[in-house]
C-alpha cells in the first residue's frame, strides 16, 4: 500500500469538514460523499481559511472501486440512512474510521461495511457549523484512536495534516471520558442555552450529579478514571466561551433528530444493565427522546 491510502469521507458536516479541509491543505484531498451537493466545503479557524472544491457526490456510483480508508462522519442518527454509501465505498479490506459521539462506534457500523475493519476514534475539537454552511474550528484538531496496526493507516492519511494523532492503549478509558464531556451538554438542549449556562452555581450542581452518576456507569464498564474527571469536565464547561455550541445543540435548534441515544441514553442502558441507579438519566433521557421524536 502507498504512504497515503485512497481515501473518502462521508458526511462533510463539522468535523467531516474539518478533516477534509485539513487533507486537501496538505495536497490529498478525499473523495466527497454526503446527502447535500456542495460546490465546496469552507473550514474556518485562526489562521484564515480553507475552500475544498466539491462537488460532494450524493448518490453512491453504480460502479467503484472501494477505498483503502473511510472517515465515517454522518450522525449516529443516520447510519441507517448511508448503508448504500457503505456498501459502495467499503469491503474487507478497507478500514472505516468513526467520527462519531458515543462508545458504539464499532457495534453501529460493523453491519453496514461489507467486512471492513471498524475503527473507533474520539475528536477532541470543537467545530460547528455557521449559518452560511461553513465551519468554524474554534480550537486545535486532534483524534484519538486505539492503538491497533490498523491505526496506521489513519495515521499516515492525516500525517503532516495539522491534526495531531493520538494512538491509546486504553483507548476504552478515553472514550468514556469523551462520553461523559457529552453527556453533560445534554443539558444545554435541555435549557436551549450554550456553554455559558454552566457558570450557574444550580446547573454546576446538577452537571457534577449527572457526571458522577455518568462516571459509575463507566467504571462499571471498565473504563479507569478517576474521581477527578466529574470536576474536570465540568472546569472546561467554566473555561470554554460562553457562545460555544454543541453538535446536539444545533441540532435540536434546527427541529433534526437528536443523538441522545449514543450520548445520553447509553448511560442510563449500560447503567440497567449493571443494576445501577440513575436518577438524573431517569429524567434526562426521556425529556432528550421527547425533544427529538416527539409527539406534540
Amino acid at each position: 500500500m502507498s504512504t497515503h491510502p485512497t481515501v473518502a469521507l462521508l458526511g462533510p458536516g463539522a468535523i467531516g469538514t474539518t478533516i477534509a479541509a485539513l487533507m486537501h491543505q496538505a495536497g490529498r484531498t478525499p473523495s466527497l460523499c454526503g446527502r447535500t451537493a456542495h460546490a465546496q466545503l469552507i473550514l474556518r479557524h485562526d489562521a484564515g481559511e480553507i475552500v475544498v472544491p466539491g462537488p460532494v457526490m450524493t448518490t453512491p456510483p453504480a460502479q467503484s472501486s472501494p477505498f483503502s480508508l473511510v472517515f465515517v462522519a454522518v450522525k449516529t442518527t443516520q447510519v441507517v440512512d448511508s448503508a448504500g454509501w457503505l456498501a459502495s465505498l467499503c469491503d474487507k479490506h478497507s478500514v472505516v474510521c468513526a467520527l462519531q459521539n458515543g462508545v458504539e462506534q464499532s457495534i453501529q457500523l460493523e453491519p453496514f461495511v461489507n467486512g471492513a475493519t471498524v475503527l473507533p476514534s474520539v475528536v477532541w475539537f470543537p467545530a460547528q457549523r455557521e449559518p452560511d454552511a461553513s465551519v468554524w474550528l474554534r480550537g486545535s484538531p486532534r483524534l484519538t484512536l486505539p492503538d491497533v496496526p490498523q491505526a496506521q493507516r489513519v495515521v499516515d492519511a492525516l500525517n503532516g495534516t495539522g491534526c495531531a494523532v493520538a494512538l491509546s492503549t486504553d483507548f476504552l478509558s478515553v472514550a468514556w471520558r469523551k462520553l461523559l464531556q457529552n453527556a453533560v451538554a445534554g443539558l444545554m438542549v435541555l435549557a436551549n442555552r450554550r456553554a455559558g449556562l454552566f457558570s450557574r452555581a444550580d446547573i454546576s450542581e446538577l452537571a457534577l450529579l449527572y457526571l458522577r452518576e455518568c462516571l459509575s456507569v463507566a467504571r462499571a464498564e471498565g473504563a479507569v478514571l478517576g474521581d477527578d474527571v466529574p470536576q474536570a469536565i465540568l472546569d472546561n464547561f467554566h473555561q470554554a466561551p460562553a457562545d460555544l455550541g454543541t453538535s446536539i445543540l444545533a441540532d435540536r435548534q434546527a427541529n433534526r433528530p437528536l443523538e441522545w441515544a449514543c450520548r445520553n441514553g447509553v448511560i442510563q442502558r449500560y447503567g440497567r444493565r449493571h443494576g445501577m441507579a440513575t436518577p438524573v438519566s431517569d429524567v434526562l433521557v426521556p425529556l432528550l427522546a421527547a425533544a427529538s421524536e416527539g409527539p406534540g
